[in-house]
Formats: C-alpha cells, sequence, structure tokens
C-alpha cells in the first residue's frame, strides 16, 4: 500500500473526527480537505462516509456506562425503554427522507452557492438560538425528552441532508430552539448519530462494494482509527466546553468558512462536488 495514500486517509480520519460532532458541517470540511490533498474521487467519496463509523466508535466508548446501563434495563424500566424508542423515533425521519431524495439532493444541492448559504445561514441561526432567553429551556435532560420532543429533533436532523449544514449542528442547534438545555440537545445528538452514521456508513459500502477490494482494507483501516482517537479527543472537549461556553464562536466559524468556500469555489481552487 502507498505510504502517502496511508497519510493522506490519516488526515482524513482526524477531519473527519474532530468534525463530525462540532456544528460546523463534516462534509464541507473533507471535501476541502479531499481537494487539496487529491482525495476525492469515487472511492474517496465512500472512504469519506465509511470512516464515520469510526467516529462512531468514539461515541459508544464515551458514553458506554449509558448505552449498557440502558439495554439492560430495556426489560424492566419503563424510563429505559422510552429512551430507546425517543432515539428510533429521532432516527427515521432521515431514513425515510434519505431514502427518498438522497440522490436528488446529492445531484442538485452540492453546489458552491449551496454549501456556502447553508454555512453562513446556519452560523446565524446559532447566533439567534444562543440570545434566546434562558426561561425558554424546558427539558433539562436527554431522559426527560418525549416521544415528540425525539421526533422534532429527528425532523430537524434532516435538514443535514444539505450540503454544509452540520448533523450535529442542526440536531444541538434545533434541539436548543425546541426547549432542550444546551447539554440534553448535545446528548441526544451524539446518541442519534449512532445508529444514523453508522446506517449510513453500511449502505455506502454495500451501494458501492463494486469499487472495493481487500487491498483497500488498510486504507480504510487507517481511516477509522484517526477518525476515532480524533473523535474520542473531540467529544471529550466538547462535553467539557458546553458546561461552560455558548455556541457563538461556531457560528463566526461557520460565516468564515461560508465565505472561505464561495472564495475557493470562484477561483477554482477547490472542486466543490460529492
Amino acid at each position: 500500500m502507498d505510504i502517502v495514500l496511508l497519510l493522506k486517509a490519516a488526515v482524513m480520519g482526524v477531519v473527519e473526527g474532530l468534525t463530525e460532532f462540532l456544528p460546523i458541517s463534516s462534509t464541507g470540511h473533507l471535501i476541502l480537505a479531499g481537494s487539496l490533498l487529491g482525495f476525492d474521487d469515487d472511492k474517496a467519496k465512500v472512504f469519506d462516509i465509511a470512516i464515520q463509523t469510526g467516529a462512531i466508535f468514539a461515541v459508544i466508548l464515551v458514553y458506554w456506562q449509558k448505552i449498557h446501563s440502558t439495554v439492560v434495563a430495556l426489560p424492566r424500566q419503563p424510563r429505559a425503554r422510552r429512551f430507546a424508542l425517543n432515539v428510533l423515533i429521532g432516527f427515521l425521519p432521515a431514513v425515510i427522507l434519505g431514502l427518498l431524495f438522497g440522490k436528488a439532493i446529492q445531484a442538485h444541492l452540492f453546489t458552491p452557492a449551496v454549501v456556502a448559504a447553508t454555512f453562513i445561514v446556519g452560523g446565524f441561526v446559532i447566533l439567534w438560538a444562543e440570545k434566546r432567553p434562558p426561561g425558554s429551556i424546558r427539558v433539562e435532560n436527554v431522559d426527560d425528552m418525549t416521544p415528540w420532543d425525539a421526533l422534532k429533533v429527528g425532523l430537524v436532523q434532516c435538514f443535514a441532508m444539505i450540503p454544509g449544514t452540520s448533523r450535529s449542528g442542526a440536531t444541538i442547534i434545533g434541539g436548543m430552539l425546541l426547549g432542550l438545555s444546551r447539554k440534553a440537545a448535545t446528548d441526544f445528538s451524539f446518541f442519534l448519530a449512532i445508529p444514523t452514521l453508522i446506517g449510513a456508513g453500511v449502505y455506502s459500502l454495500y451501494k458501492e462494494r463494486a469499487l472495493l477490494s481487500m487491498a483497500d482494507l488498510p486504507l480504510f483501516g487507517v481511516g477509522l482509527v484517526f477518525s476515532f482517537i480524533s473523535a474520542w479527543i473531540c467529544v471529550h472537549w466538547l462535553l467539557r466546553y458546553i458546561s461552560t461556553h455558548n455556541f457563538i464562536p461556531f457560528a463566526w466559524y461557520r460565516i468564515v468558512f461560508g465565505i472561505i468556500v464561495l472564495a475557493t469555489a470562484w477561483s477554482g481552487t477547490v472542486a466543490w462536488k460529492h
């Protein structure tokens, strides 16, 4: 296996892990990194989706105690069953709408204008969400969410199918606008990511299996490992960060990044396609 290619896989894994759970769009950053590295062919597109699984393993590790206790308590505790049901309810809209409209979105919405607009608009939405009155919070803990709360967050997650939106950004900020505390919205976003991203990774690998061979295992393995490590660090950092900080810095980052998308597209530096 080409060492340079493995190094590119490692870099892409780090980019995925560091951006997947922050409200800044991992897809946009992966496309930018892939274009700059010359790692943007059809196999690279499958790679970008597959290595999300490494980031999800990091979430599973961080939240293992909660996941394990919920699974063990399912037969006897209504609270555990409600939590598991909420994750399932939140997951379903993305499955249904993704299967119905995924190809059309990929074919028609992945343009520099759309990516830049969603980055910039998302930034202003974060600024707006952070300016809401403190009294608008009605759900402090993820265990206090109702199935209706879960469905609304699941529907908001579907906005992430628009390039540049950010899945974590949509669910965290959307959850906050729907009345969840910053901690509850972030926790539910992480839990919702587990079935969503694993499902997307498995589906992509199956759909594009003709592109892959056993010789690709080292490439994907390196990407998964670096995605896992960087995501584990990022998730720990984010959970500490939200206890004392808001998301306003990410809002300004998105706005600046949106301008970068426009500039690189206009200059031809980056081929913004997926």
